[in-house]
Order: structure tokens, then C-alpha cells, then sequence
């Protein structure tokens, strides 16, 4: 696609000078007077920008419409050659291709009761975590020492991957979600992952357990299509990855908000049932990404303005979840704020299939570290924090936090 990129604004981003917690300013004014607009994107792509609630939850919730193929937003910041979908790449397949993979994953880390369950785990996972801080001399970085460990620890015990195992995925993981990696770099990570997987999922195949990788290949056995293995490998990374930074990203961002907003933290400190809530405002507040893009497959029209099949349009997801249609207060935090229907986690067919884990992993958090770490603070001037700008998942880079004491689990529930 031609790029007139002398002629078109930037695609807005984050920018930890402007905006460490919010949209970039620009986008207030585009919901505004311009909700739709064409943008010249950094990997040198035109697109089209939908900023406001309604048109964002438009295209996502319309496949037909708009193609989730060209993948998520790491080809739209970093640049990755937007291929045909891998064997099992299934968040670029669209219709019954997507669905295929999305029901065999969904009960697994979807469903409310299987979810509900889970509870013990991750809470154990959490005071386990916090127990190995206490030994620490802080200050500590709470997204290295915390924030990574617990996700990392959640999703290999969901695929019953050994601790000393879980560094390859680690490894992986850094390298996708870091903005200076080449497209080679990341192949480099990638390979011993899926060599790893590869072997795991042989060894589930000729014996099964309780874990999630095995149901899969279970339920997949009494298809008409069963999946492959690589499509197994494939799937199983995709899962470690996001559950990995993702979540962990979260964790430290909704900290740092939270730190920097004390009068919300002490009340979820004084309501630890507000939770929840908690975690779900801290999603729809700081967006997660910055954006998710799609391909136009079809000529079409958003809010008016006619677009043309072979487009790219992107919705700014942060954008959309601080419209004043949405929450009039939109740009206001309150942890105990009802749960709306935010974008945070994406809508329509490609909505997060992990979203309810995630939900459970970050909830589980806000209850416990304001009762266990009451002293809990940053251990530098807010200023000095570093953010991701050129990623796909927001949040800080490091996150160095000290405290006074970390109080035993026996002590705060009793």
C-alpha cells in the first residue's frame, strides 16, 4: 500500500513524558471532531484510526467486515512481516477457522466455574510470591521479583510445565514483547520454545494428565479434525506468552496507578471485596494496548466515512474506553466503579480467550498485597519510571518498589 506519510499525521502512541497512565491527549479531540481518520503508522502503513466507543466496539464485534488476519498490534508498532496465519495461529484465523481452535481453549481458561476453581491455586501462587519478597532486601523490582513469577507460575502449572523448564518461554516472551527485537531475534527465542513444546506435547499424547494441554488433545481426538501437533505447539505458545506479559504487565501497571492514586488504594486496602471491580477498572482505565488492527474486506462505511476492502483500520482501545459514552468520568479512577462493558480485553469473536484467567490472576492480587505490603511504595521518584512505548502491551519497564514489612498470610486473614 502507497504511503503518503508526508501528508498524514502520526498514528498517536503512548508517551511516558505526556501520558504514562492515559491516552495520548490527541485522541479527546479526535472523538470529537474527527472519530475516523486516516494515520501514517511507525512500520510505514497508512490505517484508518476509530477513537470513539461505539465505532471501536463496531468493527470488532464485525468480522465479516473487518479481518483480524493482519495480526495483533506487534505488526502495526514493530514492523513483523504480516504473513499468512502459522499452523495454529488461530487470533489471526477469522470465522469457523478461528472458532475450531477458540472452543477447545475457551473452557480451559474461560469457563466461570472452571475459573472458580482455580482460585486456590493462584492464591497460593500470590502468598508464595510475597512469602519469597519478605526474604528479599528491598528496594526490588516489582515487576521481575512479583509481577512475572506469578503469571509465569499460573500458566505453567495450567500446562504442568516444570519450574525449571519455564525460563524458555520467559526468554520467548521477552524477545516478542520487546520493542528493540528483530523479526530475527524473535525467531532466535522462539525455536528452543517450540522444540520444547513439540516434545511436551508427544509426551501428552502418550500420556495424558490433568492439565490443560492434554483436555485439549482429548476433546481435539473427537473431532473430525483433530488438531495437529504443531497446531498444539503453536497454541500452547501463544497461551504461555500472553498469560506470561500480559498479566504480569497489568499487575505492575495497575500497582503504579494505584500507588499514585493512594485514596483508591486505601479503599480497596479497607475493602478488600472491591477486588473485582478493582481489576476490571484498572483494565478498562489503562486500556492494556494501544491499539488492535484490522483489515477492511469489503468497501465500507464507519461513522460515515466510506472505507475501502484492503485498508487497514485501527481501534484505539484506550481511546474507546475513556468516551464519555462509555462513563461520563471516564477519565477519573474508582476501583469501585460497576463492571461496564469496556474494550479493554477486546469484543466480539476475538475478545481475550483468556480474559476470566486473567481477571482471576489480577483480583487475586488487589485482595492480597494491600493487606500483606500496607507499606508498600515506590522506591524512586515517580519521574524517573521508564514505560514501554514501542510494544504492544503497555506498562513500565521496571517498577523498583520498597516497604517496610511484608506481613505473613496467617496473620493478615486472621
Amino acid at each position: 500500500m502507497a504511503l503518503t506519510s508526508a501528508v498524514l499525521p502520526q498514528l498517536p502512541l503512548p508517551d511516558d513524558k505526556r501520558c504514562p497512565f492515559d491516552p495520548p491527549p490527541e485522541y479527546a479531540d479526535l472523538r470529537a471532531g474527527s472519530p475516523v481518520t486516516r494515520v501514517a503508522c511507525p512500520t510505514g502503513i497508512e490505517a484508518w484510526l476509530v477513537t470513539r466507543y461505539a465505532d471501536v466496539r463496531e468493527v470488532l464485534g464485525d468480522p465479516q467486515r473487518f479481518s483480524n488476519r493482519p495480526g495483533t498490534a506487534a505488526h502495526l508498532l514493530l514492523g513483523y512481516a504480516a504473513a499468512p496465519p502459522a499452523e495454529g495461529e488461530f487470533p489471526r484465523m477469522d470465522g469457523a477457522e478461528h472458532l475450531r481452535f477458540r472452543r477447545h481453549m475457551a473452557p480451559e481458561v474461560s469457563n466461570i466455574k472452571r475459573i472458580a476453581g482455580l482460585r486456590p491455586l493462584v492464591q497460593g501462587i500470590v502468598d508464595e510470591r510475597l512469602d519469597a519478597l519478605a526474604a528479599l532486601t528491598p528496594p526490588v523490582d516489582w515487576y521481575a521479583e512479583f509481577a512475572r513469577p506469578v503469571t509465569t507460575a499460573v500458566i505453567a502449572e495450567l500446562l504442568s510445565v516444570p519450574e525449571s523448564d519455564r525460563g524458555l518461554f520467559r526468554q520467548a516472551a521477552e524477545a516478542l514483547m520487546a520493542g528493540e527485537s528483530s523479526s530475527e531475534d524473535v525467531a532466535a527465542a522462539m525455536q528452543p520454545l517450540f522444540q520444547y513444546l513439540y516434545g511436551l506435547v508427544l509426551t501428552r499424547r502418550a500420556q495424558p494428565g490433568e492439565d490443560v494441554l492434554s483436555r485439549m488433545i482429548a476433546r481435539s481426538d473427537q473431532t473430525e479434525q483433530p488438531f495437529t501437533d504443531m497446531e498444539l505447539v503453536i497454541m500452547s505458545a501463544a497461551l504461555l506468552i500472553a498469560g506470561y506479559d500480559t498479566t504480569a504487565s497489568m499487575i505492575s501497571h495497575g500497582l503504579l496507578v494505584l500507588l499514585e492514586h493512594p485514596e483508591e488504594l486505601e479503599r480497596l486496602r479497607a475493602e478488600p471485596a472491591l477486588a473485582a471491580t478493582a481489576a476490571d477498572e484498572l483494565v478498562r482505565y489503562l486500556g492494556v494496548r494501544a491499539g488492535l488492527l484490522r483489515e477492511v474486506t469489503e468497501d465500507t462505511e464507519i461513522a460515515g466515512q466510506k472505507i475501502k476492502a484492503g485498508d487497514y483500520v485501527v481501534v484505539a482501545i484506550q481511546s474507546a474506553n475513556r468516551d464519555a459514552a462509555l462513563h461520563p468520568d471516564g477519565d477519573r479512577l474508582d476501583v469501585g466503579r460497576p463492571t461496564g462493558a469496556h474494550v479493554g480485553y477486546g469484543h466480539g469473536p476475538h475478545q481475550c480467550v483468556g480474559q476470566q484467567l486473567a481477571r482471576l490472576e489480577l483480583a487475586t492480587v488487589l485482595a492480597t498485597v494491600p493487606q500483606r505490603i500496607p507499606s508498600l511504595r515506590l522506591a524512586v521518584p515517580f519521574d524517573d519510571i521508564r514505560f514501554k512505548t514501542q510494544t504492544p502491551v503497555l506498562g513500565p519497564v521496571t517498577l523498583p518498589v520498597t516497604w517496610d514489612a511484608v506481613l505473613p498470610a496467617a496473620e493478615v486473614e486472621a
